[in-house]
């Protein structure tokens, strides 16, 4: 078992949290729409896909690729619970 396998809903949180910092240099709240922001690009949502896929040990695929699984922190926090999980995507 992976160490992301192991991490709680808000241990996910937390280190999609510190990517979003990183990258935009802001503390996001867990439910602010991050493409309404402004801040969120076409080529940034991709790298959160990327980011999500290598840090979670998850295959983003098909219908789970939808914007609205990566609008905001809690969102992706809950994809990645379900990949994580082996629940097929809504």
């Amino acid at each position: 078992m992976t160490e992301s396998a192991t991490l709680t809903e808000t241990a996910i949180e937390e280190r999609i949290q510190e990517f979003l910092t990183a990258k935009t240099k802001l503390r996001w709240e867990p439910e602010v729409d991050l493409f309404a922001s402004g801040v969120v690009s076409s080529l940034f949502a991709m790298e959160l896909v990327v980011f999500v896929e290598s840090t979670f040990d998850v295959a983003v695929e098909g219908p789970d690729l939808a914007l609205d699984n990566f609008r905001t922190v809690r969102s992706m926090s809950a994809l990645v619970t379900r990949l994580r999980d082996g629940q097929p995507g809504a």
